[in-house]
């Protein structure tokens, strides 16, 4: 049990809430893109339709490497990226790293390899092109690019959702102060008494058990957003005359005596081979320093043992491709810092555990947008009939609260529509910003706030039903060729939509001719 003086409960109260309504409807927006860019990986394999079963790291790369090696230009053989790309097609970024405007970049050229081993894809440009979104992971690379920025240019982005993170970390800090009995709260849900009664109920509930989720989310998320903004920058100036680059080689790079000499590359299929082997997992991700030299080094980074929440990686000289060394996320050495640094991307998107970990995160995820949500109503209810008036804020929370998992819906649809016609990547954001006009606009015709609650569940539901129709209509594999081929995602995204549409479309049964009265005044659903 936690005691405050009243006066500081209530000082704590007046925090709690400002806190959520400030910036509150921006905080729902990251926290629900995030939940659904748990699955971002999944999502892009169904909306894609993904169905091959081998890796790339599982096929013969090491004489395309070599091949490739040698027809690109040496100013772009500083380093090398190898990586996964569209249906398990492998892809190689040959580049070298530069300054651009006080950010470092890559620059090179960028090849994809078709699971028969020729080059089906040839392009010169920068990180930002090769890694950016594509025609087939456009709506995965959407919804993980506004939960990171926002889709607000960089730096300002990730400062935003570096701000919104800390606002979460005073909102549950706040929560927890103002709880005088945290254990009785967590079971206490009293459905026999008022409507407002049983939504601060279901509100104090979700948000107390979710409240060790929101301390790691909003201190992870921090992290991630001042990390490269502020941190690295201040770290630079002040230790590296400002030499960004300086820095990054020497957290991340691999210390060694400079060899210069002329080397081929060692058999990259016998590192990848002993790298899945001593990992017990395929490699999502090979880098190569110094590509061509003697003193060539090789990384390959796995996801996290079972039992564990750091990644690993596994260092391997380039040149002879012997095994060196089990190699930290950050320094040359394990240390303190470097381990809670590893851990920073697992806690936040809940991948260490494969899909129950995600499964947990999305659910937890799913939460903290209901806490922020009836959060904002409940603050709606307390002030009714005050002397200012919020109706505005109220149509504004219903707007954002529904809209946006109407746009996102949107947004979904309009990638298979697109994909075909390889032109998704303008299409998939287009259709959010479609599908947020419509929730905007009927927010602003709709008659009271309750009946454009019914509207947007309405539209909802019908979207999500329709979503796996359409995914086969525009040539998506069916159910059982992805069985077959050991895609069972695409099947459970099928049943998800479907499950989450109809439910949606059931509660709404007899409630079209329902009063319209304000919706804070009503259960929460």
């Amino acid at each position: 049990m936690i005691h405050l003086p009243k006066q500081e409960t209530k000082a704590m109260v007046a925090v709690h809430g400002w806190s959520g309504i400030l910036l509150g409807l921006l905080l729902y927006a990251v926290v629900l893109t995030g939940t659904a860019a748990v699955f971002a990986e999944e999502i892009g394999a169904w909306s894609a339709g993904h169905v091959a079963t081998q890796s790339a790291f599982e096929r013969p790369m090491a004489d395309t490497l070599r091949r490739l090696g040698d027809e690109t230009p040496a100013k772009y053989r500083e380093a090398v990226d190898l990586f996964e790309t569209g249906d398990h097609d492998l892809g190689l970024f040959f580049h070298r790293h530069e300054m651009d405007g006080g950010e470092l970049i890559s620059r090179g050229l960028f090849y994809v390899v078709g699971q028969d081993g020729r080059v089906i894809h040839r392009q010169s440009g920068t990180n930002e092109d090769v890694y950016g979104a594509r025609n087939d992971n456009a709506l995965s690379a959407f919804l993980v690019d506004t939960h990171v920025r926002l889709h607000v240019p960089n730096p300002w982005g990730l400062l935003l959702t570096g701000i919104l993170g800390l606002s979460m970390l005073v909102a549950a800090i706040s929560g927890l102060l103002i709880h005088r009995h945290l254990f009785k709260d967590i079971f206490t849900l009293r459905r026999a008494g008022s409507a407002v009664l049983a939504n601060r109920d279901a509100h104090s509930v979700a948000g107390t058990w979710s409240l060790p989720f929101a301390f790691i989310l909003a201190f992870t998320g921090s992290f991630f957003s001042f990390f490269g903004t502020i941190g690295v920058p201040v770290v630079a100036m002040a230790a590296f005359g400002g030499n960004v680059q300086a820095l990054t080689e020497a957290v991340y790079g691999n210390p060694g005596k400079p060899d210069p000499r002329l080397a081929a590359i060692g058999n990259m299929d016998r590192i990848n081979a002993d790298a899945i082997a001593r990992a017990g997992a395929i490699p999502t991700f090979v880098t190569i320093e110094n590509f061509g030299r003697a003193d060539a080094k090789v990384t390959t980074y796995h996801p996290p043992r079972s039992g564990a929440i750091a990644p690993m990686s596994l260092l391997y000289d380039g040149a002879t491709a012997r095994f060196l060394q089990e190699k930290p996320l950050i320094g040359p050495k394990p240390s303190a810092g470097g381990t809670l640094a590893a851990i920073m991307s697992p806690l936040h998107f809940g991948n260490f555990a494969g899909l129950l970990s995600k499964a947990i995160w999305f659910g937890l995820g799913f939460a903290m947008c209901y806490v922020t949500y009836t959060g904002i109503r409940l603050w709606l209810v307390r002030r009714e009939g005050g002397v200012c008036s919020f109706a505005w804020l109220e149509r504004t929370n219903m707007v954002v609260g529904l809209g946006l998992p109407f746009a996102l819906g949107a947004s979904a649809a309009a990638f298979l529509l697109a994909m075909p016609l390889g032109s998704a990547t303008w299409w998939t954001p287009a259709g959010f910003l479609i599908g947020a006009a419509l929730a905007i606009g009927a927010g602003a015709i709709a008659p009271s706030a309750a009946r454009f609650g019914l509207w947007l569940r309405g539209a909802i539901g019908i979207l999500f039903v329709l979503l796996p129709p359409l995914r086969l209509l525009t040539g998506g594999p069916g159910w059982r060729t992805a069985l077959a081929a050991g895609q069972p995602i695409i099947v459970t995204l099928d049943i998800a939509f479907l499950l989450a549409g109809g439910w949606l479309l059931w509660q709404l049964r007899g409630k079209a001719s329902a009063p319209r009265q304000s919706v804070a005044l009503q259960p929460a659903e």
